[in-house]
């Protein structure tokens, strides 16, 4: 079993959903990488999504957008990224972490190079936003070969056609956008949401994680009531980008765990029982 499948696991035994945070690796700055990511898991990370660094980075908003250039500006590139993950884990053997990018510096290594590089760093994953299901079947067979997961986005727009396509393909956990647009916006309508995300369970036994334009934590326990997961990355992104460098981590650390708090909270957990 792969540490995402036995973390949604234990998790579920728990009664509890995964809090699964996204920041850009190397950003503010290479040195603040690896504090950062145990700084996620002391504030209640379950997952981290560790973005790598991209000069187009299409489906991200101008928060994450900033934070790649500032990881670009200081030459953070997929090698190193894959040495923050090996190193992270000299202390964290437990937490899955998910490569979350773009096809292109997968392409310029090739996809078994690529496959073998993530295999050694010890991730657990990678979300490729820009490989459609219909473009991944190769992908995903030299990473399950790797025994590494393919996480797929979902959107508001998915057909049902597509939806059986991803959901064949999908490994680990499925990623459904809560709405139209890029990450970091708002108006997240829960209703909708929930529907989306029983509809989705009705094709797959695939646990579902919820992101894009959560902001705060009464959002997340919401949020949390209704998916398996719920996924942060903008608004953590943001403070990240304004904190002082002394206060960065234990900066996130703190917003993190009033996220984990409140998914956490016995009125979420009642509104998910009630749902389940």
């Amino acid at each position: 079993m792969s540490r995402i499948a036995a973390t949604f696991e234990a998790l579920g035994k728990q009664g509890r959903k995964a809090l699964i945070p996204f920041i850009t690796a190397g950003d503010p700055e290479p040195a603040l990488a690896v504090p950062l990511m145990h700084a996620l898991v002391e504030g209640g990370a379950d997952i981290i999504e560790l973005g790598v660094p991209f000069s187009d980075p299409m489906a991200d908003g101008p928060v994450i957008q900033r934070s790649s250039e500032r990881a670009l500006k200081h030459g953070v590139s997929l090698k190193a990224v894959l040495g923050y993950v090996a190193e992270f884990r000299e202390a964290d053997r437990e937490t899955p972490v998910v490569l979350f990018g773009y096809a292109n510096p997968i392409e310029a290594l090739g996809v078994e190079r690529f496959s073998d590089m993530v295999k050694a760093a010890d991730a657990d994953g990678v979300l490729v936003v820009d490989y459609p299901p219909e473009e991944a079947h190769k992908l995903v067979e030299v990473l399950d070969a790797r025994s590494l997961d393919t996480i797929f986005l979902l959107s508001p727009t998915t057909d049902d056609k597509r939806l059986k396509q991803i959901v064949t393909l999908g490994r680990g956990y499925l990623y459904y956008v809560s709405l139209k647009g890029v990450t970091g916006a708002a108006n997240i309508d829960l209703s909708d949401v929930a529907a989306r995300v029983r509809h989705i369970r009705s094709f797959t036994k695939l646990p579902v994680g919820v992101g894009f334009g959560i902001r705060d934590a009464d959002t997340a326990g919401k949020i949390a009531a209704v998916a398996d997961a719920v996924v942060i990355g903008s608004r953590l992104v943001q403070e990240i980008e304004s904190s002082p460098r002394e206060r960065v981590a234990a900066n996130v650390t703190a917003f993190l765990a009033g996220i984990r708090r409140a998914m956490d909270s016995p009125v979420t957990a009642a509104a998910a029982g009630a749902r389940a």
